[in-house]
């Protein structure tokens, strides 16, 4: 692909995305402790992505190459804790828990 990104680089760097996204909802929604609830979910993550691996390892290319699969597992923790983080910041700025950091939303 001339000038521009990789199919597979763009798929990681959206699932980059949808991962915090995803987190940062499930920490939102859980009733208590969000943190801990969105890094149970990248657990989960990380169990699906292995298990898609696995599944999935040395059957063709139409599965993408292997750094891709391994890609996947490595970005599940840190998506999950960027997410509960964000929600963390937003709900300790609303709680004025943050000095200089406005709820002005």
């Amino acid at each position: 692909m001339a000038g521009g990104l990789p199919p597979f680089a763009l798929a990681t760097a959206y699932r980059i995305v949808y991962g915090i996204a995803t987190s940062y909802l499930v920490a939102r929604l859980a009733p208590d402790r969000p943190m801990l609830h969105a890094l149970v979910f990248g657990g989960i993550g990380v169990a699906l992505s292995t298990a898609a691996a696995l599944a999935t390892w040395g059957r063709g290319p139409e599965f993408g190459p292997k750094w891709y699969a391994l890609a996947i597992i490595a970005i599940a923790m840190p998506c999950a804790w960027v997410g509960g983080a964000l929600r963390d910041l937003q709900s300790r700025a609303r709680a004025g828990g943050y000095p200089g950091v406005s709820s002005s939303s």
